[in-house]
């Protein structure tokens, strides 16, 4: 497989984990500021802010790159085969009824697709 599209298939097997995540952090209790001042120039509140933002930058745009692929082939793969991991090689060829080196093809390219819609969000 390419590097590049390792990467990038990488990438996508990371905002799986980036979700739950991000999903946990906004489950925990907003952050209290106390009035006690601190020797350092943050405090955990304000980590903790500024992680929740860089979360939620970081799936936006693996979000708006997804969602502007319109191939409903190249969706089922990079959704439910990369990132849920639903399907395995086999259930996927199945799925959308073509052979491994189709499938395999159709993969590359959705993560070509992908590619190009992630390097283009702004």
């Amino acid at each position: 497989m390419r590097q590049d599209v390792k990467k990038i298939r990488n990438l996508l097997k990371q905002y799986a984990k980036l979700k739950r995540d991000f999903t946990a952090f906004n489950q925990v209790s907003s952050p209290s500021f106390d009035g006690v001042s601190s020797h350092s120039s943050r405090n955990g509140a304000e980590s903790r802010l500024i992680n929740h933002v860089d979360l939620s930058y970081q799936l936006k745009e693996v979000e708006d790159a997804l969602n502007a692929i319109d191939d409903p082939q190249y969706q089922f793969i990079l959704h439910d085969y990369i990132i849920d991991k639903r399907f395995s090689r086999n259930e996927a060829c199945n799925q959308l009824s073509v052979s491994v080196s189709k499938f395999n093809y159709l993969k590359n390219r959705a993560l070509e697709v992908f590619k190009l819609n992630y390097l283009r969000t702004p």
